[in-house]
């Protein structure tokens, strides 16, 4: 029985890092795909010279070309120009897309029955843009970013109280953005509502810390954006289709009216498993939030409607 191939395209930190998640999880062959000649074959080669040491089996292929990238279960697409200091997510709109529309076709053309699993930013444009140029069906497209916003504010409620990471539940639905829309009426610590345990003012800060995470990493870095916490959130969704894990995770997904969303691909509770999105799970919301949402999805579809217009000049 041949082995499981997961392809990460872009080998940069998310999709280097994220190559190394997948691999030393040991649940499929990775292939590791770059412009840049000797990028993804050295750190393929790197990665490969890890197996002993770590002791995982997953063969690591780096190439320039997509031909090794036939057969793909999971394709993670990180490629795109990172967000710099200053730069909105907006701004990476025609570049980004233009890159991913490549990419698209390349990978489509030759793992025809794959999940694709889209991080490039602005992430749910990306997404959009991904579903058009794949032909796929919406259910095999889905955009990481539901998961690393949610691990965000955990992180932030977990420092803020001093309790374990792991007794913190968080939702955060919405756009992958500055109109991203952390959910307090989901939120618990060890089930005890967030509501009870932090102030509103406290709160509040907290999701506005939340919205501005990645922005807040990249002035520290001031040369790169994040990449621990993308990749880790990406190889979780990857290891859920793969293994069929029936995991329950906010994830860019395509609305058919759900949340009064339709036609877009938005931040909300999906069953993630072998078929990709197997069933979008709408929730009661309280009415604030419930607004929130729909304030960013409809920036998600200005996004949206500005892609549809560089795919149809060609630039993109």
């Amino acid at each position: 029985m041949s082995r499981k191939k997961i392809t990460v395209i872009g080998a940069g930190n998310v999709g280097a890092t994220t190559a190394q998640r997948l691999a030393e999880r040991n649940i499929a062959d990775v292939v590791l795909i770059d412009i840049v000649e000797g990028l993804a074959e050295g750190k393929a080669l790197d990665l490969a010279e890890a197996a002993p040491v770590i002791g995982y089996e997953s063969a690591v292929i780096g190439s320039t070309s997509y031909e090794p990238t036939a057969n793909s279960d999971v394709v993670i697409i990180t490629s795109g120009v990172p967000r710099k200091p200053g730069m909105s997510r907006d701004d990476l709109l025609a570049t980004n897309a233009k890159i991913v529309q490549s990419v698209t076709k390349e990978v489509a053309a030759r793992s025809p029955r794959a999940v694709l699993i889209v991080v490039s930013n602005p992430l749910d444009a990306m997404t959009y843009v991904a579903h058009k140029t794949s032909g796929f069906p919406a259910e095999r497209v889905v955009g990481m970013a539901g998961i690393l916003d949610a691990a965000r504010f955990r992180s932030f409620i977990a420092m803020e109280l001093g309790v374990s990471v792991r007794d913190v539940t968080a939702l955060v639905l919405g756009g992958h953005g500055d109109t991203m829309v952390p959910c307090p009426e989901y939120t618990n610590v060890a089930g005890v509502p967030i509501t009870q345990l932090l102030s509103a003012d406290k709160l509040n800060r907290l999701i506005e810390r939340t919205r501005q995470g990645g922005a807040e990493i990249v002035a520290l870095l001031k040369t790169g954006s994040a990449f621990y916490a993308p990749s880790a959130a990406a190889a979780e969704m990857a290891e859920a289709v793969l293994l069929d894990r029936k995991l329950v995770r906010p994830c860019a997904a395509m609305c058919r009216g759900q949340y009064g969303i339709d036609g877009l691909f938005v931040g909300v509770p999906v069953r993630l498993g072998a078929g990709g999105v197997e069933a979008v799970i709408e929730l009661p919301l309280a009415e604030e939030t419930r607004a929130a949402l729909a304030k960013s999805a409809e920036a998600v579809r200005e996004l949206c409607t500005s892609v549809d217009a560089l795919l149809k000049r060609g630039t993109a």
